[in-house]
C-alpha cells in the first residue's frame, strides 16, 4: 500500500505529485492518458481501479464532475477516504458525497485556490469541507502540497467558498480590464499605469472587512465613509468619461444599474453593501 493514490495528472494533478514526491510520500498515480503518467516511472498503473486499490487515501484532480464518475464508475470504493479536488459546483460536491457514502467510502471535498506553479509554494492553500473525522486524518499528507483550510461539514462549502473568491476575482479582472481600456488610447503606459492601478485595489480591498460587519450586524449605516447617494452621484462622471473615451461601459453598467436601485428604494444613507440584498434569490428547500 502506499500512502495515497493520485488520479488525474493534468498540470494541477502533476503540480501536485511532484509535490507529495518530493516530500518522500509513496505515491500511486493513473492518468488516462497513459504519456502523462510516463514521468512518474514505477508510481504509474495502467487503470483507475488498479490506483484505487493500492492506498486507502484516493485524491482525484479529474477535468470535471462527469469525468470523476466516469473514471471511478466500475472501481470499488469500499472502506476508502475519496478526497475530491476536481472543480465542481456545491450542489455536485454534495451529490458526490452522498454517491461516495452509498458506495462505502468517506469523502472530503476541496477547492484548489492556486494555478499550478503555486503548488508546493507559501501561497497556495485548499478549502475543504465534508467530514472533519476525515480531514484531521489525513491534514498531515494534505498540507504537503498546499495550506489547508477547513470550511465546514457540508460537502458542498469548499466549492462554494472557491467559486465566491473566483466570482470576486473575475470582479476584479473585470475593472482592471475597464481601467486599461479608458487609458489604451492616451500617452500613458500601461506599465506606468498599472502600480497606481494595484496599489488602489490593494487599498480598497478592506471594504471586505467592513461590509462583512455590517452583513451580520444588519446596520448598513455602520461605519459609512461615502453613502450610496455619494457613490450615485458619481455615476454620470464615470459613464461619460467612458463614452468620451471611446470605451464600452458595459462592464460597468450592470453593477451601476444596481447601485441606482438600490438608491430608489430608499436607501441613499446606507453603504453600497446593500446590493448584496437585492441579488440574493430566496434559497429553495432541497
Amino acid at each position: 500500500m502506499t500512502d495515497l493514490t493520485l488520479l488525474g495528472l493534468g498540470d494541477m494533478g502533476a503540480a501536485l505529485a511532484r509535490t507529495w514526491l518530493a516530500a518522500g510520500r509513496s505515491l500511486t498515480v493513473w492518468n488516462r492518458t497513459p504519456a502523462r503518467a510516463e514521468p512518474f516511472g514505477d508510481a504509474a498503473v495502467a487503470t483507475a481501479a488498479e490506483a484505487v486499490a493500492a492506498s486507502r487515501l484516493i485524491v482525484v484532480c479529474l477535468l470535471d464532475d462527469a469525468s470523476v464518475g466516469a473514471a471511478l464508475a466500475d472501481v470499488d470504493l469500499t472502506g476508502k477516504d475519496v478526497v475530491n479536488l476536481t472543480t465542481s459546483t456545491p450542489a455536485q460536491a454534495r451529490a458526490r458525497a452522498e454517491w461516495a457514502r452509498e458506495r462505502g467510502a468517506r469523502f472530503l471535498d476541496g477547492g484548489i485556490m492556486a494555478v499550478p506553479p503555486m503548488i508546493g509554494g507559501p501561497e497556495a492553500y485548499i478549502f475543504y469541507s465534508g467530514s472533519r473525522e476525515l480531514f484531521d486524518l489525513h491534514a498531515d499528507v494534505l498540507a504537503v502540497p498546499a495550506g489547508t483550510k477547513y470550511v465546514g461539514e457540508d460537502p458542498g462549502y469548499a466549492a462554494l467558498h472557491d467559486v465566491a473568491l473566483l466570482c470576486a476575482m473575475n470582479g476584479m479582472f473585470g475593472g482592471v480590464a475597464h481601467a486599461f481600456a479608458l487609458i489604451r488610447n492616451e500617452d500613458i503606459a500601461p506599465t506606468a499605469f498599472a502600480p497606481l492601478l494595484a496599489d488602489w485595489l490593494k487599498a480598497m480591498a478592506d471594504v471586505a472587512h467592513l461590509h462583512a460587519d455590517q452583513l451580520e450586524s444588519g446596520d448598513y449605516r455602520k461605519g459609512v465613509v461615502s453613502n450610496l447617494a455619494m457613490q450615485v452621484a458619481g455615476i454620470p462622471t464615470l459613464l461619460d468619461t467612458t463614452k468620451d473615451q471611446g470605451v464600452s461601459p458595459e462592464l460597468l453598467t450592470p453593477y451601476l444599474s444596481l447601485m441606482r436601485r438600490r438608491l430608489s428604494e430608499g436607501h441613499g444613507d446606507e453603504d453600497t453593501v446593500g446590493i448584496v440584498d437585492l441579488l440574493t434569490q430566496p434559497k429553495v428547500p432541497a
